[in-house]
């Protein structure tokens, strides 16, 4: 008789691969974020620091994020691979042709929260699945949140005073601003 027959939907039963996979997942999330902040603090410690044009330097933060987003969907990706040999964590069925590089693909869907659905998690590794997404979610809105702040600093300190901008948002609506 199958796991799924055995309990009922009504009752409440974490299984100990449930556990096991909640256990990695909560493990690979925090890493995750604890490297997330790492890369973002070295970013506006150093990159943000660099003598470089002020466009460059912004261009340096988004390879930096993009480059940590990169590095969590392989650790995500190398979890599932990882948990692959054990198939009472659960599996993941789809066409599979690349080994490893096939559990990268899925973790980026995860992480994304694209979800293709040509591979479909079963048993307990759903866990991951659905944690990933939201590391994945909180990471990425994360990084963007970073960007608009560094760029709205680094911006607002080259804005000429008296620019057009500045009279605009201090005229009246009823005048027009006046032209430069």
């Amino acid at each position: 008789m199958a796991l799924a027959d055995e309990i009922s939907r009504r009752d409440f039963v974490v299984t100990a691969p449930q556990l096991i996979v909640l256990a990695v997942s909560a493990a690979v999330a925090i890493a995750c974020v604890l490297f997330h902040y790492e890369a973002m603090n070295w970013s506006s410690l150093v990159a943000l620091r660099l003598p470089l044009p002020r466009r460059l330097r912004i261009v340096v933060l988004l390879v930096v994020m993009m480059m940590a987003h990169v590095v969590e969907v392989w650790f995500f990706g190398l979890t599932f691979w990882w948990l692959d040999r054990w198939p009472e964590l659960g599996h993941l069925p789809g066409t599979f042709h690349e080994g490893a590089l096939d559990f990268v693909y899925y973790s980026v869907t995860c992480f994304t929260t694209l979800g293709f659905g040509d591979i479909v998690p079963t048993g307990a590794v759903r866990i991951l699945t659905g944690c990933e997404a939201l590391v994945g979610l909180s990471l990425i809105t994360w990084s963007a949140s970073f960007g608009f702040l560094e760029m709205q600093r680094d911006w607002g300190e080259f804005r000429r005073p008296g620019s057009l901008r500045d009279r605009s948002e201090s005229a009246p609506a009823d005048e027009p601003p006046a032209p430069d």
